[in-house]
């Protein structure tokens, strides 16, 4: 069996979006998004595009906004390009106030990463890893699943539902464990082939049970755990025999109980908890990174990650929340909500508190509540704004995105008339030349560089 120790990853993310003046909504979501649209339907004449970082901006289904990372090949690369949505969006939704401000309209643009709105509708963020063809993906699924069934205890957003905390927005909007269906009935994994890339080689296995992360340590724990599951899964590296009666019943009861002790019943009618299983789970990791190749997220950052990891479970396992309050997601708001709830002296479902959780998602760095905790030194990093900033100006280097990244200088310098997907390269005048890049490790292909010698020779002409 091929593996894949340089894994290729991606995360895809919508993001709530309303117009507000005076604390009520002015515009539809459908309003607001043609207004934040407007600068790339005039330039792309399309609200469905790829960006200079090489990554993928469209409007999504319901009007979500929706940002599609460029392939990368370690933790903290993909959650630089996570980040560098956020920063185009917010470029977008500055012209966009700016627009409606030109229209008479005064109003402000929000954008939330977050999953769930005022009317109870989810939306989502997906992760997508690379994996071997001969990997059977229902199988491989189903032993993923008590990991991913349980990882909302150290990756959830929390949020506010129906009078009480829980830990995570998703696990409410899930009810099925390995399936095709997005929609109407959300699995935790879907199972729906789009490699992406040559499809007797590699499939794309796509998670959509996850919190969008604010917290840029809780998005590095819930990639980076994953990513070493699935690894010690495709090595064949012992891990926790634990397999659950039906691991879905169980999501809900997780939620809803951030001591980590809700009861599990295993296929052999002996129970587990949740925190047991992820202890379990990150002992195995423990072992996997003394004999892991040094590929792709680099073993160094692994030992942070499992050590974030450990640190979590331990906070769960005391309820000394004190090591990891600054760091995970569903943490930091809690502790926040908790204290304006003591001085205000209200219960979880006052209307103030709802406020502050949404708040608390808003992507503007200079409004939304978790950067001012960030700017205050009570939310800790992982990377930096310089980062963050070299994602959204530049593709990836390692991957193939680095070719799309420069196809599309070429054409768009051009003028060229192009079309342009997560495989193919194709110039369309004055004879159509299309290359499909099936290989998402490749950063240098000679017949990208004749198309692009083609583009530079037809500039201009009809």
């Amino acid at each position: 069996m091929e593996a894949y120790p340089r894994r290729i990853m991606g995360v895809e993310t919508e993001f709530g979006v309303t117009a507000y003046r005076d604390g009520r909504t002015v515009l539809t979501p459908e309003e607001v998004a043609r207004y934040l649209f407007r600068p790339v339907v005039q330039q792309h004449r399309s609200s469905n595009i790829f960006t200079k970082n090489a990554s993928r901006l469209y409007l999504d289904v319901g009007s979500h906004p929706e940002f599609a990372t460029a392939e990368c090949d370690s933790v903290s690369q993909l959650l630089a390009y996570d980040k560098s949505g956020e920063y185009l969006y917010n470029q977008l939704a500055e012209q966009a106030v700016a627009a409606l401000s030109a229209d008479r309209i005064d109003a402000d643009v929000f954008l939330f990463k977050n999953n769930v709105d005022s009317m109870g509708n989810s939306y989502g963020t997906h992760e997508n890893y690379l994996i071997s063809r001969e990997l059977v993906l229902k199988s491989f699924g189903k032993q993923l699943l008590p990991f991913l069934v349980t990882r909302q205890l150290i990756c959830g957003a929390g949020m506010i539902k129906k009078g009480e905390f829980v830990i995570s927005q998703r696990a409410d909007q899930v009810w099925e464990g390995v399936s095709s269906a997005t929609t109407r009935t959300r699995p935790i994994i879907n199972t729906r082939d789009e490699p992406h890339g040559d499809s007797h080689r590699f499939r794309r296995m796509h998670v959509i049970v996850g919190d969008s992360n604010m917290s840029e340590p809780t998005f590095a724990l819930k990639i980076g755990s994953t990513l070493l599951v699935i690894e010690m899964l495709e090595a064949g590296f012992p891990l926790p025999d634990v397999e659950l009666d039906n691991p879905i019943i169980h999501i809900r009861p997780i939620a809803s109980d951030p001591t980590g002790q809700t009861e599990m019943v295993l296929k052999d009618g002996g129970t587990t908890t949740a925190l047991e299983i992820q202890q379990a789970t990150l002992d195995a990791a423990k072992q996997w990174l003394e004999v892991r190749p040094d590929e792709g997220t680099p073993s160094e950052e692994m030992a942070r990650i499992v050590d974030l990891w450990q640190r979590t479970l331990d906070a769960i396992a005391s309820q000394d929340f004190s090591g990891v309050d600054q760091e995970i997601d569903w943490v930091i708001k809690r502790k926040l909500l908790t204290q304006f709830k003591d001085r205000l002296g209200v219960e979880w479902g006052h209307p103030k508190l709802k406020q502050i959780d949404l708040t608390y998602h808003d992507i503007n760095r200079n409004r939304g509540l978790f950067y001012l905790l960030e700017r205050k030194g009570l939310a800790k990093r992982w990377i930096t704004d310089a980062d963050i900033e070299a994602a959204a100006a530049t593709p990836p280097q390692t991957t193939r995105a680095a070719l799309r990244g420069r196809f599309l200088d070429t054409v768009q310098e051009a003028g060229a008339d192009y079309n342009v997907d997560w495989v193919h390269l194709k110039v369309n005048r004055p004879e159509p030349q299309t290359v499909e890049l099936l290989d998402p490790f490749v950063t240098a292909d000679a017949r990208v560089d004749d198309l692009i010698a083609y583009v530079q020779e037809h500039a201009g002409r009809d």
